[in-house]
């Protein structure tokens, strides 16, 4: 991705220094009139969030006059949005990454994002700013720059949530601290936070929004998918459909991840980890399968891969058609001429071009160890990679990648 693309990236959402404090609470009737940003509708989720951040002046879209609300948030472009979001003091001197060159494009935003205690790195001196950032990540980041501490027994806090379970141990302390808070924001249900999924930038603008209704920086804005405060019924649908924008959350059950060589498509089966509800009635049960493909996309000039659905299978059996796609993944693992083959597929499955690929590296002609998904078409994408010393290839981390956006709506039939 170019400099200037990341750096617009960053610069989409941002927050003023000057709001005051007020007492009024909105609902989401007060945004309904119109909306600035042509992929944020009237009834979209997430719509009193952005309108009211967009009508203060704090957050803007793309020239195309969309939002694009789903899309990912990296680590760098997050430390860009609290660096502008927040006055806090700094708490310790910044840390000199070894992957954040003096030059980079949010060198700055990260210093002060870690020096204020709002991010930290991983070992071996890395921050890795163009990971995109887990929802748990976000949460943490906000409780600890803010300084949110418990004010509850945490395993009861928590217990709100159905994936209480699959919150690392590291956040639970400032998880429950921000959910007290009413800082945590769960759509379609706000029973599941989804922890390890990455944050979009919808997400991330409810999160940043509460912060500051928090701190009374904004007036606060009702909705049903803040956690602990339910105010406003969800207004019932008499055709029980999961609208454009509802996220599917999903596991793959054949391998903990999932490796491609560039420019591959092959095909997957993820299943539905959790049951989807709209106004009462089940319209996706938990345990459905979707077929799908993973697909060469690029994310501006950078290559990757998206997951794209083609079928739903009910439980029943009845298959339906499925628009959803997960988001652009760009991850990447390097594979080096002699590597050892055990080290890289550890809980791996493969695409058949990666297979070969990593095959013609390592020398080891075992293919019969490896998990390797179908493909079809492999000549002209192998002949450029087979005489190579090292080959990037895409990583797909399933848990953390895979969550599906609807596209179009999806009945219950």
């Amino acid at each position: 991705m170019s400099q200037a693309l990341k750096a617009g990236f960053a610069s989409l959402l941002f927050i003023g220094s000057s709001g005051s404090a007020l007492a009024l609470t909105l609902s989401p009737a007060a945004w309904a009139q119109s909306s600035r940003f042509t992929d944020v509708s009237a009834g979209y989720w997430a719509q009193p969030f952005v309108e009211a951040l967009a009508s203060r002046g704090v957050i803007s879209g793309f020239p195309d006059g969309s939002f694009r609300p789903n899309d990912p948030v990296s680590r760098a472009q997050f430390a860009a949005m609290v660096d502008k979001a927040f006055t806090v003091s700094s708490q310790r001197s910044p840390q000199n990454f070894s992957d954040v060159p003096s030059n980079y494009w949010a060198r700055t935003a990260i210093d002060s994002a870690y020096s204020r205690g709002f991010m930290s790195g991983y070992t071996g001196n890395r921050f890795q700013p163009e990971q995109s950032i887990p929802r748990v990540q976000a949460l943490v980041s906000l409780g600890s720059g803010l300084n949110l501490t418990p004010r509850s027994d945490i395993n009861s806090t928590l217990s709100v949530f159905a994936d209480s379970s699959s919150i690392p141990d590291y956040a639970r302390d400032r998880v429950a601290a921000v959910t007290e808070r009413n800082l945590v924001v769960n759509y379609p249900d706000p029973q599941f936070l989804n922890p390890n999924r990455s944050a979009t930038r919808a997400e991330v603008a409810a999160f940043l929004y509460q912060s500051l209704a928090n701190n009374g920086q904004v007036a606060q804005v009702n909705s049903p998918y803040i956690v602990g405060q339910n105010t406003i019924p969800v207004i019932p649908s008499s055709n029980a459909a999961l609208p454009p924008g509802s996220l599917i959350p999903v596991r793959y059950d054949a391998a903990e991840r999932v490796l491609l060589a560039p420019g591959e498509t092959v095909p997957i089966t993820l299943t539905v980890s959790q049951d989807l509800t709209r106004s009462g009635s089940l319209v996706i049960p938990r345990g459905s399968q979707i077929n799908g493909e993973l697909r060469p996309a690029n994310l501006g000039n950078q290559p990757g891969t998206q997951f794209v659905a083609r079928t739903l299978v009910l439980p029943n059996g009845q298959t339906r058609s499925l628009n959803a796609r997960s988001e652009i993944i760009t991850d990447v693992e390097t594979v080096q001429r002699g590597a050892n083959l055990g080290n890289i597929l550890t809980g791996t499955a493969v695409g058949a071009a990666a297979a070969a690929v990593i095959s013609g590296l390592t020398g080891d002609r075992r293919i019969d160890v490896l998990e390797v998904l179908g493909g079809a078409g492999l000549g002209g994408l192998l002949s450029g990679l087979l005489v190579k010393n090292n080959v990037d290839l895409l990583v797909v981390d399933p848990n953390r990648d895979l969550a599906l956006t609807l596209d179009s709506e999806f009945a219950a039939r």
